[in-house]
């Protein structure tokens, strides 16, 4: 009689997605572990590290064709903890504890709107006729995103004096704010939308490498200016949304005219 074979383990393909989320996951706890001993600026840091993890899991895993459902939740799970449990708590340890009731409710918005956002993005993955997804834009801020902009009163106090971007009643304003927008139905751009033209590539290829060298020699400033460039290209991304939507509506139109 054969003797029935045993399954084999998971391959090294379908482990390497799912080992960066965790260690995306791992990054975003530290920053907490960071902000309880008061060193903010590796608490950010680490948030920030965790980001970076985050915006290249996904990609290995199409690279590598080991997408699965396990990953996905894990993701969700672990973008829950790192861009929403962790800059809540990294910027409730910072300034919102001068003001403990309306600092912790502005933490608990952000990240309970964090979580909401997640949800609903869990909710519609499978749904290929979102009208946004179709067109290319993302649904609201993205969770990393988020919790870059999020950061922003603290990029500020790090490289000024001005200890108006400590007050606690600003950044849970501010807070609030991000927290809306993650959850808000807004059309964002997504990376696929940012297509430059061919005439412009070295120009592109050179201003990254500038961004890069800025990111090491002014970290902080170069975290302003992504964010104000970002903010930047939210109404954009509005507006081509709309023109995107009239140019579809436009032959459904003609098409019931008698």
């Amino acid at each position: 009689m054969n003797a029935r074979r045993l399954p084999g383990g998971l391959t090294l393909r379908a482990l390497v997605p799912n080992a960066i989320t965790a260690a995306a996951l791992c990054a975003g706890l530290t920053g907490i572990r960071f902000a309880i001993t008061g060193d903010f600026r590796m608490a950010v840091a680490a948030v920030i590290l965790a980001g970076m993890l985050d915006g290249i899991d996904g990609r290995i895993a199409r690279l590598l064709k080991a997408q699965s459902r396990f990953g996905a939740e894990l993701d969700s799970l672990a973008d829950n903890v790192s861009f929403g449990v962790a800059p809540a708590l990294v910027l409730f340890m910072w300034s919102l504890k001068e003001v403990p009731r309306f600092g912790w409710f502005a933490a608990l918005a952000f990240a309970v709107c964090m979580a909401l956002r997640l949800a609903r993005f869990n909710a519609r993955i499978d749904m290929a006729d979102e009208p946004r997804k179709l067109a290319g834009f993302l649904t609201g801020v993205p969770a990393p995103v988020g919790a870059g902009l999020a950061f922003l009163p603290m990029y500020l106090s790090f490289t000024t004096d001005y200890p108006v971007f400590k007050d606690p009643r600003l950044v849970a304003v501010w807070l609030v704010v991000i927290a809306l927008l993650t959850i808000s139905n807004l059309p964002t751009l997504s990376w696929g939308k940012l297509r430059p033209r061919r005439s412009l590539r070295l120009e592109v290829i050179a201003l990254v490498g500038l961004i890069g060298a800025a990111a090491l020699t002014e970290p902080w400033w170069t975290l302003v200016g992504i964010c104000a460039v970002y903010l930047l290209l939210v109404p954009l991304g509005v507006i081509q949304f709309a023109r995107v939507r009239r140019r579809r509506a436009a032959p459904a139109a003609a098409t019931d005219a008698p």
